[in-house]
């Protein structure tokens, strides 16, 4: 009897830890989708280009439950947010891909160095996987659909009027977007651990 009254109860505390797990990763991603909408320009960026941080939430939840959780927030708030823009999808594409290159190897760091130089390591990893591969599917999949909207000749002329000493493209995409998208993982990294201190403990409360 004594047995059974344990398991029931580890089978309780598992499926309460479970509803709240996924109670927060809902909430987190409906913050994630109004920080989406709350995109700013850039000063020294072409004027399609605006920073959001909607990618603090996912990273936030990688830390608290691990990536799984993080590319959940990714893609549900991309999926949602996609309803409301005339973009054929593609930015939401490319916005999934680059979150899920930012929260994943992080993640996946921190789970094995659960200590301040494994969060450093981890979030740094994160923000430079994000901003390498921002080149990647900038230039073979996001700008090549852009295209048909905009001509590759006016949007380069856009980043040209910033700094005209790029010749092409992929040039652009080396000067602008990459210190762009590494500096947009740096500030959800410093937010996200500025948050993550006080409440982590509060979240994780049942998991165990």
């Amino acid at each position: 009897m004594k047995t059974v009254h344990v398991t029931k109860k580890i089978n309780h505390t598992s499926g309460k830890g479970n509803v709240k797990r996924l109670t927060t990763t809902a909430m987190l991603s409906a913050i994630a989708v109004i920080l989406m909408y709350m995109e700013i320009p850039v000063p020294f960026m072409p004027g399609f280009i605006k920073l959001d941080i909607s990618d603090l939430p996912a990273l936030f939840g990688t830390f608290v439950y691990g990536p799984f959780c993080g590319v959940t927030i990714c893609l549900v708030k991309n999926v949602l947010h996609s309803f409301a823009t005339n973009t054929v999808f593609v930015g939401e594409i490319s916005n999934f891909i680059l979150g899920c290159a930012f929260v994943v190897p992080a993640g996946m760091i921190y789970q094995k160095m659960k200590n301040k130089k494994g969060a450093i390591i981890a979030s740094l990893t994160g923000s430079v996987a994000m901003a390498l591969l921002s080149i990647v599917s900038n230039y073979f999949f996001v700008y090549p659909i852009y295209y048909n909207f905009m001509s590759k000749d006016l949007i380069l002329q856009a980043y040209q009027a910033i700094f005209p000493g790029v010749k092409n493209i992929l040039q652009a995409l080396v000067v602008f977007n990459v210190p762009f998208t590494l500096l947009k993982g740096l500030i959800c990294v410093v937010l996200a651990w500025i948050l993550y201190v006080p409440l982590a403990p509060i979240l994780r409360t049942g998991e165990e």
